[in-house]
């Protein structure tokens, strides 16, 4: 299992259970509970620590790959890929804290996370998506290559309610 992965500005590594408190308060924030359809607000460390202990169990079965991303050695968001099942295409998601919104970040940690799950035969066909009204989502994944595929409502935790979501795919690089 590899421990990190390195760009020029980026390091991702794993998340530990010592990250709980600063991923928690991270969480909390409205402006990222709204975008990510799976966080609550008002979560709390025994909550964050008990994610961090199932995405530890799931890496050690291939269903989830997530790193903590780190700018100049500050914790900036976390970047993973998960399944369901092994077989299937994994599912890229990504939170970033907003103070490190609009430098590219995300892009790079997404890229690189994809690129080693695709030299490492562990995915070639990936999913994501974002909330409708998250363009800047979207325009992520679309300098990922990702593409289009439906429109669906999905339950958002954060709002207690359905939002419009946006569907998207990245087909196997053609060799």
């Amino acid at each position: 299992m590899v421990q990190e992965l390195k760009t020029p500005r980026l390091r991702l590594r794993r998340p530990m259970v010592s990250d709980a408190p600063l991923i928690t308060a991270c969480v909390n924030d409205p402006r990222i509970y709204e975008k990510v359809a799976r966080i609550a607000p008002g979560q709390t460390v025994k909550v964050t620590t008990g994610w961090l202990e199932s995405v530890a169990r799931n890496e050690a079965s291939g269903l989830d790959h997530v790193f903590a991303i780190e700018v100049d050695g500050a914790f900036a968001g976390v970047v993973g890929a998960h399944r369901t099942r092994n077989g299937d295409p994994f599912e890229i998601g990504y939170w970033l804290s907003p103070g490190f919104w609009g430098q590219g970040i995300v892009t790079e940690a997404a890229e690189a996370l994809i690129d080693w799950l695709e030299s490492t035969g562990r995915g070639e066909r990936f999913t994501s998506g974002y909330f409708a009204d998250n363009p800047a989502s979207g325009r992520v994944l679309e300098k990922l290559g990702f593409r289009k595929t439906h429109n669906s409502p999905v339950f958002c935790l954060g709002r207690g309610q359905d939002v419009d979501h946006v569907f998207m795919v990245r087909e196997p690089k053609t060799r």
